[in-house]
C-alpha cells in the first residue's frame, strides 16, 4: 500500500481558516498552454475547452509559442476560443513560457496550466477550482486518463535515494507496484483523492494565494523537473498538492524513452534537481542508482543508453543551461 505523505505544516500565508475552508473561489481563471511544435494536438485542445470550462465565468486563455516551425501560431489564432497569443521568438522551454504569460495576468487570478496535449473533460476546470476552496491547497489536479481510457499514473512521491534505488532495481513498474518507487501505485488514492507529493505537469491549477508565495517557475530546467521544483517550492510554503479525482482530463502524451534526447534531458534534470536539495555524497548515490539502472536496460533502446550517458557525464551545471538542440 502506498503512503500518501502530507505536506509541511502551513505557514502564515498559507493557514486555512478555523473552518479551513473559504467561499468558492470567484477569482478569475488564466488558462496557460505552452506549445512547441504542437499543431497535430493543439486544435483537439482548443475544442475541449468550452466544455471543460463549463462553470468558470472569468477565464482567458494564452497560448504561449516558443517559437513553433509548424502552424501552432495559426491554429490558436484562428480557432473560435479566440485565445491571447504570445510569440517568444526563441525555445524558451516550458517554465519560460509559463513565466511570460504569468507575467501578463493579474494577481488575484488563478492559473490552470495545460499541455497542449490534454483534453478536458466537461466541468473539470470547475471541480478543481472548487478544490481551491480549503485555503490549505496550492495546486489542484485531475484523474489523467490515457488516450484509451485507461487511468494513467501521475501521482509522485519527492525524489529520494530510496525511489531511486527501488526503481533502479526492480523497475519503476514493480517499485510502484509494492510502493517504494517514485510513481504512487495505490488504486485507493486514485479514487478517493487527496494530499500528495506531486503530480505531472500536464495539467495543474495553480491558486492565486500559491503564485503569490511562490513566484516563478524555474525557467533553468527548460523541460522536466521544472514542475517538481515547483511544486516543492508550493509545499515550502506551507500549500498542500489536492489530487481530485472527480475531474477528469485525458493525456494524449508520448514515450520519452523512445526519444533519445528527452530521455537524456530528463535524467540530467532529475540528478540536477535532486542535486539542489541534498549533499554531495546523497547526490552522487542518486546518480550512481541511475547509472546502474540504465546499464541494466541499455539494451532494450536509445532512451536508455542516452539515459546513461546523461548520468555518466551530468555535470552539476548541464542541470541550469538550455539544451543545445530541441526536440
Amino acid at each position: 500500500m502506498d503512503k500518501v505523505v502530507e505536506p509541511h505544516a502551513h505557514n502564515s500565508a498559507g493557514r486555512a481558516s478555523p473552518a479551513g475552508v473559504e467561499p468558492l473561489a470567484t477569482a478569475p481563471l488564466a488558462v496557460v498552454v505552452v506549445t512547441y511544435n504542437s499543431a497535430d494536438v493543439l486544435g483537439g485542445l482548443l475544442d475541449s475547452l468550452p466544455g471543460g470550462l463549463d462553470g468558470i465565468g472569468k477565464r482567458d486563455v494564452i497560448v504561449v509559442d516558443n517559437d513553433s516551425g509548424d502552424d501552432s501560431v495559426g491554429i490558436a489564432r484562428n480557432h473560435p476560443t479566440r485565445p491571447t497569443v504570445i510569440e517568444t521568438g526563441r525555445n524558451a522551454g516550458y517554465a519560460a513560457g509559463i513565466n511570460a504569460a504569468t507575467r501578463m495576468i493579474r494577481p488575484d487570478a488563478n492559473v490552470l496550466v495545460l499541455n497542449p496535449d490534454i483534453r478536458l473533460m466537461p466541468g473539470s476546470a470547475r471541480l478543481l477550482r472548487e478544490s481551491l476552496r480549503d485555503s490549505s491547497v496550492g495546486v489542484a489536479a485531475p484523474m489523467v486518463l490515457n488516450e484509451d481510457g485507461t487511468l494513467a499514473k501521475s501521482l509522485r512521491r519527492e525524489p529520494s535515494l530510496s525511489t531511486a534505488w527501488s526503481d533502479a532495481l526492480l523497475g519503476t513498474r514493480v517499485a510502484a507496484g509494492v510502493g517504494l518507487g517514485e510513481i504512487v501505485d495505490d488504486p485507493a488514492i486514485y479514487q478517493r483523492g487527496g494530499k500528495v507529493e506531486w503530480v505531472t505537469g500536464a495539467i495543474l491549477m495553480i491558486a492565486a494565494r500559491a503564485r503569490g508565495a511562490v513566484g516563478e517557475w524555474d525557467e533553468s530546467f527548460f523541460l522536466y523537473s521544472e514542475e517538481v521544483d515547483y511544486m516543492e517550492r508550493v509545499r515550502r510554503c506551507g500549500f498542500s498538492i489536492g489530487y481530485v479525482p472527480e475531474a477528469r482530463a485525458v493525456h494524449i502524451g508520448g514515450v520519452y524513452h523512445e526519444n533519445a534526447f528527452l530521455s537524456g534531458l530528463m535524467t540530467t534534470n532529475r540528478i540536477g534537481y535532486y542535486g539542489r536539495h541534498h549533499g554531495r555524497l546523497a547526490t552522487s548515490m542518486f546518480r550512481l542508482s541511475i547509472i546502474v539502472g540504465e546499464g541494466m536496460r541499455a539494451g532494450l533502446g536509445p532512451g536508455h543508453r542516452a539515459a546513461l550517458q546523461a548520468a555518466l557525464h551530468f555535470q552539476p551545471q548541464a542541470a541550469v543551461a538550455p539544451p543545445t538542440s530541441s526536440a
